[in-house]
């Protein structure tokens, strides 16, 4: 019987009888006793692991509710390019990756964002070409909706100028019909599954490898979203999980979602949202209504400010939403779906709102939940806490996003990112990264949310800044809102009895120091399940 007791800490349980305790006691890999100094050291065993914590803040541990966890892994050695300041800039860069690796190896990379560079355009095959030597390229963007690829991997795909368009994915194409190596969407897939795939061990070292970042970051466990369209994801995913679970080599609590092309194999085999224990858990059928704002494919009600004839497109036609989304609610499978754009959040809240009036014998045990709810009008702003719908959003794109949201939607900007008017109106928040779309580090996160200021502090008075969180509720929103997003606020996101034992201690009081120093937010310990991982 395994047992830890931490004491002389400011504990913020978020529990509503007893928001703050000094001590904690957990056996077995949950909570059994919390309060002050003298009565949780009453309670433990001889043979307990006592810890002084100096009175540093402990909070519960937090869980990223929108993370491509298994994308994440598969894209361990891959090049990163977040920080590059011009295609230059980023060609070099790639250059100098491409030519340590092996002769017929794939360059693979991610990160790249043009609305940053000097010439905000995006790269084209004819410029990776004379930099891969021949070895097939694939570069993401940074919201993973477009990515570049390099002659030689169009022609692993077999792409040319006869290829056809894919439903709901763009090849881009120069003014002689031929593609410039831009892909769009679903377009993607098409040279992604020409890479070969990770081995299994591979796969797994790559998890575990992952895994420790996010513990070193406070993150306990996770809901493992899945990529547009990428079939072969979700099942892979789910069935390593369950094999490292299985050898007690699982690292964090995951929660994993399937793409909803296997909605009816899901149904078959009558698995329900939710199946599964506190390690593995099924979560949601995935769904896209529409793309990104800044591949500007999210589905908007009017045009783009710099593109009067484009307002976005649908990735799933909205009768086939209408279907799949029927059809899962009957069956008792709650639905993730990702909605950018405030006509793409309309169209679903509209298709929730007639499938939620027509009852089901066996609705999900969890909520339905709306990924990203990027920008949405104010008379659909109080739809999702009224149907009971998740919000899952990413507090670091709002700040990351500031300049392609004011560029390309203007003054509609106000409807972006509305976390205070979505909590007053009562809708579960549930926060998370979207890596590795953007940094998996949630005290950038909680920043973001707190401030609506970059981290340079930029604008100076926060970016729409009547929609600010107070510190209490961004941890909330990483912690019971996460939890109560797939059914679990009963046992996680709070450290009180009979909870699992899943909490972090930081280097600082983030309910108490300045704002600004947030970002810098150090954890010294991660315990899950009674054990310390960090």
């Amino acid at each position: 019987m395994s047992s830890l007791l931490v004491h002389n800490a400011r504990i913020y349980t978020q529990d509503p009888k007893q928001p703050w305790a000094e001590a904690a006691l957990t056996i077995d890999g949950r909570f059994v006793v919390v309060g002050d100094n003298d009565s949780v050291q009453k309670m433990a065993p001889p043979r307990v692991q006592k810890i002084h914590l100096n009175g540093a803040l402990v909070l519960p541990g937090f869980t990223d509710a929108h993370i491509h966890f298994y994308d994440m892994a598969w894209r361990r050695g891959q090049i990163a390019l977040y920080e590059t300041k011009s295609l230059e800039d980023m060609l070099a860069r790639v250059a100098h990756h491409a030519a340590m690796l092996p002769a017929n190896a794939w360059v693979l990379g991610y990160g790249w964002n043009e609305s940053a560079w000097p010439e905000p355009r995006f790269p084209t095959r004819r410029d990776l070409d004379p930099i891969t030597n021949g070895r097939p390229t694939l570069l993401w963007r940074t919201d993973l909706h477009a990515a570049v690829a390099n002659s030689a991997a169009l022609k692993a795909a077999k792409i040319t100028a006869h290829t056809p368009d894919p439903i709901s994915g763009v090849i881009d194409r120069d003014e002689r019909g031929q593609p410039t190596g831009v892909l769009r969407e679903l377009a993607i897939n098409l040279v992604r599954r020409a890479i070969p795939p990770l081995s299994e061990d591979q796969a797994e070292s790559n998890l575990q490898a992952t895994a420790a970042i996010l513990h070193n970051l406070g993150v306990v466990a996770v809901h493992d979203q899945r990529m547009k369209d990428d079939v072969e994801e979700g099942p892979i995913a789910l069935r390593t999980y369950t094999r490292l679970r299985e050898r007690g080599k699982l690292p964090l609590r995951v929660v994993c979602n399937v793409e909803a092309a296997h909605l009816e194999q899901l149904i078959a085999l009558g698995l329900q949202s939710g199946f599964g224990n506190e390690w593995v858990r099924l979560g949601h059928v995935k769904l896209f209504a529409d793309g990104s704002l800044g591949a500007r494919t999210a589905w908007m009600l009017e045009p783009y400010e710099d593109q009067p004839e484009n307002t976005g497109m649908y990735l799933t036609p909205p009768n086939e939403v209408m279907r799949v989304i029927q059809k899962a609610h009957r069956h008792g499978l709650a639905i993730s779906i990702h909605a950018i754009g405030d006509r793409a959040n309309r169209e679903v809240l509209d298709i929730f709102e007639e499938v939620l009036a027509g009852g089901s014998e066996t609705p999900p045990l969890i909520p339905h939940r709306i990924e990203h709810v990027q920008t949405i009008q104010p008379a659909d702003q109080p739809r999702l806490a009224f149907m009971g719908i998740t919000a899952s959003m990413q507090p670091i794109h709002c700040t990351d996003d500031i300049p392609n949201t004011d560029r390309l939607w203007g003054a509609r900007g106000r409807n972006a990112y509305v976390f205070r008017t979505l909590w007053d109106a009562g809708t579960t928040l549930a926060f998370g990264s979207d890596a590795p779309v953007a940094s998996p580090n949630p005290w950038w996160g909680v920043y973001a949310a707190v401030t609506r200021q970059r981290r340079d502090g930029t604008p100076k008075d926060g970016w729409h800044p009547e929609q600010r969180l107070s510190v209490a509720e961004a941890v909330r929103a990483y912690t019971l809102g996460a939890a109560a997003a797939v059914g679990q606020a009963h046992c996680q996101g709070r450290i009180a009895s009979g909870y699992l034992a899943d909490f972090i201690v930081l280097d600082r009081d983030i309910f108490a120091c300045d704002p600004a120093a947030i970002p810098e937010t150090q954890v010294k310990m991660t315990v899950i399940g009674g054990e310390i991982v960090e």
